[in-house]
């Protein structure tokens, strides 16, 4: 039955019409990634009403090529100017940029493109084989689970500020304190509003974004005429820059890596199928998660090839698990999901746990389509990487300039509100202060991205019941309370580790912990899992009970390196 709805599913795609649509679909959707301030979602907006006429597996697809092409079309403006071109991409600017800045700019972008395309095969074929399966967790998270998911999510903040900690805490509960401006959307009550109506309406997060990231790099880029002739992107010599796109070279580092790339594609699918969480939480989670465990943390933020194919294969896997929870239940994962979601309605199509059972063609449809786009995304990205990497040869004060008014059009093009040209300028030039003294811009963003989602699942959580014991009796908000806690503890321990008895305990204890809730989640699969989860933990601790409690190699600290 399966092989012949794919049959059936792949006859409706096969034409030569909608093949094109689809390659124009892509091309639209990594241009408009590149452009920053226009987004993924804006990009599907354009697009829907083109699509009225078509049948609705032509419109479908075209729609989820675009969706595919914005996706990895982020990865050309972060890595080329240090400007996320989406939400989405803003951890791939944290190694993305420097790299390129080292004359790798070549290397990263095939790094990207890459991790790009096999995080979103990966999300694929998890979307056709486990779509019903995995969607059905979005149906067990409450307002609970998700305020410990934003719990957990806001520890990260201390690994994203590297040795600031102090002021990456700052620069977090600034992200909070700026998210909290406006209206309030759990009561409908003005907050922080000083009897201003344009601050009623709060901050729009894509203005913070890109005022931080793409204006404050502006002014600091053409901060004196020395530097405002100078090239984006230049080796040692800083004439010649690489034009080739080094794919031979990224898929090598990118194989020395595979674990680390399943692992990202993997948090990008679990991030997808939980309604409201999207892009913006995942690809920060994977980058955290890179980091933690990688052997040399000290080297994220300067351009280490871990810190590219994390974010961006976990991005790419997202609407993977968004579309799960979206055809499964009915229920958008993200903006962009729920624009999909009116499109499926325009077409007289209501996703629900059935859908895939009465309309098995258009289901499998779309599976195929997401698909055949990945590979499209690979084929058109790499042509048009050889344009986009000839940004690098241009002069500062040239690109600032044209960079300037795309930002300013994309931002007001949101909204259509002047307040929101005001909220880039005066963000920008708060983040030219902050990159002055030495503040941490991810912690920021990382409150400005979660502070409205924590707030709300607050508010609904306190409504539903006052008992407060519901946070930790909860099996997920159990579960994420657990991990949130040995997360914060995480840059302790991997300060002390191999020179503190006490980091010999922490992977078995968490390991322990965490299959507290796992057991009580019920079910054959996570029972075996808790069981699984166990058994590492003890046999962890049986292997250093066995080593004499001595440090492993991999926990020793590393004896300094005399240069000369």
């Amino acid at each position: 039955m399966v092989i012949e709805n794919v049959i059936a599913a792949f006859n409706e795609l096969a034409t030569v019409h909608t093949v094109l649509l689809m390659l124009i679909g892509v091309a639209g959707g990594l241009i408009a990634g590149a452009i920053p301030g226009f987004t993924i979602a804006m990009a599907i907006v354009l697009t829907l009403p083109f699509t009225f006429s078509m049948p609705a597996v032509q419109g479908i697809a075209t729609m989820v090529s675009v969706l595919v092409g914005g996706l990895s079309g982020g990865l050309m403006a972060g890595i080329l100017t240090g400007i996320p071109g989406t939400p989405s991409s803003v951890a791939t600017t944290f190694d993305g940029y420097p790299m390129a800045q080292k004359g790798k700019a070549g290397l990263a972008l095939g790094i990207g493109v890459w991790s790009s395309f096999f995080g979103g095969i990966i999300s694929a074929i998890l979307l056709m084989t486990l779509a019903p399966q995995l969607a059905n967790i979005g149906l067990e998270f409450q307002p609970w689970d998700y305020f410990m998911l934003v719990m957990f999510a806001l520890t990260i903040t201390a690994s994203l500020a590297g040795k600031n900690l102090v002021k990456g805490l700052i620069a977090g509960v600034a992200g909070l304190l700026v998210r909290a401006v406006g209206e309030d959307e759990a009561v409908g009550m003005a907050r922080l509003d000083f009897g201003s109506d344009a601050l009623l309406q709060g901050f729009d997060f894509i203005a913070v974004l890109i005022g931080l990231f793409a204006f404050s790099r502006l002014l600091h880029d053409v901060r004196d005429p020395a530097s405002a002739r100078k090239r984006l992107s230049s080796n040692t010599s800083g004439e010649n820059l690489s034009v080739k796109i080094e794919h031979l070279a990224a898929l090598v580092v990118i194989l020395k890596h595979w674990t680390l790339l399943i692992r990202s594609a993997l948090i990008g699918v679990f991030t997808g199928v939980l309604p409201g969480a999207g892009g913006s939480i995942a690809n920060i989670l994977a980058y955290d998660q890179a980091k933690k465990t990688s052997k040399n943390p000290e080297k994220f933020g300067t351009g280490t090839p871990e810190g590219i194919i994390a974010p961006e294969s976990s991005n790419n896997a997202v609407e993977g698990g968004a579309l799960m929870t979206l055809m499964a239940l009915g229920i958008p994962g993200d903006v962009t999901a729920a624009v999909m979601l009116g499109a499926l309605l325009v077409h007289d199509i209501v996703p629900s746990p059935t859908f895939i059972a009465e309309e098995p063609v258009l289901a499998y449809s779309i599976f195929l389509s997401f698909f055949a786009a990945t590979f499209m995304m690979l084929g058109l990205q790499s042509g048009m990487l050889r344009v986009f990497v000839l940004v690098t040869r241009v002069r500062m004060y040239m690109l600032a300039a044209i960079i300037l008014g795309l930002c300013g059009i994309g931002v007001f093009a949101i909204n259509n509100v002047e307040f929101d040209l005001w909220t880039l300028l005066w963000f920008g030039i708060l983040g030219v202060f902050m990159r002055q003294f030495g503040f941490p811009f991810a912690p920021m963003i990382l409150g400005v991205v979660l502070g409205n989602i924590a707030e709300l699942n607050l508010a609904r959580a306190v409504a539903i019941s006052t008992d407060l014991t519901l946070f930790v009796t909860r099996p997920w908000a159990l579960f994420f309370l657990i991990v949130a806690l040995f997360s914060a503890v995480f840059p302790v321990y991997q300060a002390y580790r191999g020179t503190q008895k006490w980091t010999l305990f922490y992977l078995p204890v968490a390991c322990f912990a965490v299959a507290g809730p796992l057991f009580m989640m019920g079910g054959v699969p996570r029972t075996v899992l808790a069981g699984v989860v166990v058994m590492f933990g003890a046999y962890t601790l049986w292997k250093r009970a066995q080593a004499g409690w001595a440090f492993e190699r991999d926990d020793a600290p590393e004896l300094p390196v005399s240069e000369g």
